[in-house]
């Protein structure tokens, strides 16, 4: 049945179809049993996953839309992001947090910036998470760190946090380090989810001065995958960048 006979048969628009088949468009309940109708097909756990797709999400309270960041990674099974001039938002103290928000204050009140720091700290909450862990790799280049120098006590609360964090299985820390130069990470922070479904994509996120982009294309995910890999092999291992952590808190 082509995308047309669909729409004619379910009294729908071609556009409404295709936005449908793209996952842009939600499906309640009486439009899935009329399509099972329509292509002879019945399938009642897909009635569940219906239902289950219409109840919001944690986020929606927070006026956040679905296909969001904070949508995604809750999907996610790990992360891989590469930070250039903060801490990965996931391993922020809510000191730190705060000052980076207010750091963009055009973008940013203060009811918005509450609001922000509570989803992160929510966010924050899946690499504890017993039943559905979020697997966090973070290649923090070492000029992040070094720009918490001016202030000692933020410093020092957050250099702790990064140690006690970087414990957890769910945790691995890596650090490019100052000497290194000028290396192929320096053309822009981004972060690639990983998901455990198979027909879920893998998915790179781009974070840009006036807003966000995510991208599915195999190719784009693919090249910066390699990036991810490549700038692994010329970062401090786990325990070394741990290690330099320490130091810089006891130095």
């Amino acid at each position: 049945m082509t995308i047309e006979e669909a729409a004619l048969a379910l009294d729908k628009k071609r556009t409404s179809m295709y936005r449908i088949e793209a996952g842009e468009s939600r499906v309640d309940v009486h439009l899935a049993r009329s399509m099972m109708d329509i292509y002879d097909v019945y399938l009642p756990k897909l009635l569940d996953e219906v239902r289950d797709a219409l109840e919001p999400g944690w986020w929606a309270k927070y006026g956040l839309a679905g296909l969001g960041y904070a949508d995604l990674e809750s999907e996610a099974a790990a992360v891989r992001e590469v930070t250039l001039s903060y801490v990965p938002g996931l391993l922020q103290t809510p000191a730190y947090m705060q000052v980076v928000f207010e750091a963009d204050q055009l973008r940013r009140t203060k009811s918005e910036l509450a609001k922000q720091m509570e989803i992160r700290q929510i966010r924050q909450g899946r690499l504890t998470d017993e039943e559905r862990p979020l697997h966090l790799t973070g290649l923090i280049d070492e000029s992040a760190l070094l720009r918490l120098a001016p202030s000692s006590a933020l410093m020092a609360e957050q250099l702790e946090h990064l140690v006690i964090m970087s414990e957890l299985p769910s945790v691995s820390l890596r650090v490019l380090p100052a000497d290194l130069g000028i290396h192929g990470g320096l053309t822009g922070a981004f972060t690639l989810l990983e998901f455990t479904d198979p027909e879920d994509p893998d998915m790179l996120y781009i974070e840009y001065p006036t807003g966000s982009a995510h991208f599915e294309e195999k190719a784009d995910v693919q090249r910066a995958r390699v990036l991810f890999e490549h700038l692994c092999t010329k970062a401090m291992s786990h325990d070394e960048s741990v290690a330099l952590v320490e130091r810089m808190l006891t130095g």
